[in-house]
């Protein structure tokens, strides 16, 4: 079976309407974002929850999949008549079988970190056993190391953890920072997540991993005093956590926060400042790692 894929561009204020004409027409699938990805100008709209009023990119690529069936003319067509003030420029392709599998698969490659921790996909062969290999299933919770704050995390860890150092990973997704301060030889790693998907992919991570780590869903109490606490989550909820984060954390220990834009700095180190006084910054790619010591 083959299908077609129409592309094209729109601005924020059509695209509820044009993908309900889309759908109309009979799209089997609507994909929508930023006409820029990628580059220097991407609007980082979704990078934080209501950080934005814009429900869209003010310009967006539209990619919208039909059955080969389907007359693709005659749809454009009345996307032109009914969308008068929209300058389509309409780009059609042919998408044929594919194994979606295979090809979402194929996107993962092992990941270096700080040429100690190597990242491996559970479907890869270990391919340099000298190193603290993590195997990992990419599934649905956030945390497969590459994306800049997982990857500055574990860059944090590396240089923090040792053999008699309490680490808690808190928003702990996919489990790979709970992972990796277990394998880096932490005395005992705790991860919790209020999501229950991120607590089933940390037990699953783990065990491929012969990782046994206190996993736990954040709506359960529960008490842990830690050297080493580390939260790479959004920065509005780092904003509500920080006094619980702080109770965590022993005296004279440390806190890694991630999930943060540079643009971000200066009011996550405010609202910590109370408990913490922060170290050198690690920052990839637009995001940070903040690192502070509890006084």
């Amino acid at each position: 079976m083959a299908w077609i894929n129409l592309t094209f561009f729109a601005e924020e204020k059509d695209i509820d309407l044009l993908s309900e004409e889309l759908n109309s027409n009979g799209a089997l699938s609507i994909f929508i974002q930023d006409k820029n990805i990628n580059n220097s100008n991407e609007e980082l709209i979704f990078g934080e929850p209501h950080s934005g009023q814009n429900k869209f990119w003010s310009t967006s690529q539209i990619q919208a999949l039909f059955s080969d069936s389907v007359d693709i003319k005659k749809i454009q067509h009345a996307l032109i008549s009914n969308f008068k003030d929209v300058d389509f420029t309409f780009n059609t392709s042919s998408v044929s079988e594919t194994d979606w599998v295979k090809l979402s698969q194929s996107q993962f490659k092992p990941i270096c970190i700080k040429n100690r921790i190597n990242i491996v996909p559970s479907w890869l062969e270990i391919d340099n056993p000298k190193l603290i290999n993590i195997i990992l299933d990419p599934g649905l919770a956030f945390g497969t190391g590459a994306h800049p704050t997982t990857h500055l995390c574990t860059e944090w860890l590396i240089d923090n953890v040792s053999k008699e150092k309490k680490v808690l990973d808190y928003g702990c997704g996919s489990g790979i920072l709970a992972i990796a301060a277990h394998k880096l030889g932490a005395k005992r790693v705790k991860g919790v997540d209020i999501d229950p998907q991120a607590i089933i992919a940390s037990k699953e991570n783990g065990a491929l991993n012969k990782c046994y780590i206190d996993w736990i869903n954040t709506e359960k109490d529960f008490k842990f005093h830690a050297d080493l606490v580390v939260a790479n989550i959004l920065s509005s909820a780092l904003s509500v956590l920080a006094p619980l984060l702080a109770s965590y954390c022993l005296p004279k220990g440390k806190i890694a926060l991630s999930g943060i834009l540079e643009s971000q700095e200066s009011q996550i180190k405010k609202i910590y400042s109370p408990w913490f006084k922060f170290e050198k910054t690690l920052k990839s790619d637009g995001w940070i790692c903040l690192s502070g010591i509890k006084e």
